[in-house]
């Protein structure tokens, strides 16, 4: 049985210059007794191999490389980041995966979903590192552990916030590809939403669609998609589109109406800095805490593996208040928390699927 442990964590942020993956690794074979003695940290330190889009999106990735730069700062780990090359395929992944940990790296995490296929293969090959897959249930493997969220209940915050400000009783959703996972950020938003308010109207967009993954990195289609619901009356638009939701964000500030982040505190974001004012709150997931967890795991010699789940009473995910503005609507305060003792009690389930 595939153990399942729960963690509280708590958020980090950091910057740094860029490493690419050239050179990450030696040309030796894989084979099956590869990677780190024993599962321990084997020198070369930690290896996050990024999701589309990248370091530098403000969101999911840079959340991941919080959780890096931490483990630096703390535990001394020498670990780097890799970028995806565009339009990479499979077995690419597997090549870059093959390689970090051949090279010594250790634990090796791929940040995001798409990394699902390329783990579960190659972590049978090298049973002697950790491998970590943020998002992910299905890479399946005694030395994986799979860093899940509950999205659904931050997005459900959301809804809230977004249904008690809004003034012309629309709002909008922006997911950057139509996947699983987004759809999670959905179903919780719209049931926040109409839990607080059943005549608010929810206008919704996705970029793109499997298996084209673009609209996490498209800026200009996130800004698109947010005009043609400012169109459409909305005055709060909350993105589930990783580097694509700055252009969500810039649309919404630009029209003078409210933006909700993800997955970072977007508010408190430097490149956003000329929109934080109407950056009304942001739906975060410890993606930072996480990897530091996972990172520390290792150097301790007892790596994590299995399922590690993070939900909001354990901090895993949250609604930030760092607008002052958002702090000052007491009413739109006094009903998120509200709303989030009923689900940390139980009362509210939230759906994962629409």
């Amino acid at each position: 049985m595939r153990r399942v442990t729960h963690i509280a964590v708590a958020a980090t942020a950091a910057a740094t210059l860029a490493l690419t993956a050239a050179g990450c690794g030696d040309s030796s074979s894989t084979s099956g007794s590869g990677g780190s003695e024993g599962g321990k940290d084997g020198g070369k330190g930690a290896a996050l191999a990024f999701d589309i889009g990248g370091r530098g999106d403000q969101s999911f990735n840079d959340a991941a490389y919080a959780g890096l730069e931490r483990a630096k700062k703390e535990l001394g780990d020498k670990g780097k980041y890799f970028e995806p090359t565009e339009g990479e395929s499979d077995a690419d992944k597997v090549q870059r995966l093959s390689e970090l940990a051949r090279a010594g790296h250790n634990p090796v995490i791929g940040v995001g979903f798409v990394y699902s296929k390329a783990i579960s293969e190659v972590s049978k090959k090298y049973p002697k590192t950790t491998f970590g897959i943020v998002d992910d249930a299905e890479a399946k493997g005694k030395n994986v552990a799979n860093m899940l969220f509950h999205e659904e209940q931050a997005s459900y915050l959301a809804g809230v916030a977004a249904a008690t400000t809004s003034k012309s009783k629309t709002v909008g959703f922006v997911g950057g590809v139509e996947t699983t996972l987004i759809k999670k950020f959905e179903a919780g938003y719209v049931q926040g939403v109409k839990d607080t308010d059943p005549k608010v109207k929810v206008v919704k967009k996705y970029l793109t669609q499997p298996p084209d993954f673009s609209g996490f990195a498209k800026p200009d289609l996130g800004k698109e998609a947010a005009g043609g619901q400012l169109d459409q009356k909305a005055d709060v638009i909350y993105h589930a589109a990783g580097g694509a939701g700055t252009g969500v964000i810039e649309a919404a500030a630009g029209a003078g109406k409210w933006a909700i982040g993800v997955d970072s505190d977007q508010y408190q974001q430097k490149t956003l800095a000329k929109y934080k004012d109407k950056i009304l709150t942001s739906a975060t997931k410890n993606v930072s805490g996480a990897v530091f967890n996972l990172i520390k795991s290792v150097k301790d010699g007892k790596p994590q593996s299995g399922e590690i789940r993070y939900d909001l009473k354990q901090g895993g995910v949250a609604l930030t208040d760092t607008n002052p503005a958002y702090t000052k609507m007491t009413d739109v305060v006094k009903a998120v928390d509200k709303a989030k003792a009923a689900i940390d009690s139980g009362k509210i389930t939230v759906k994962d699927k629409p």
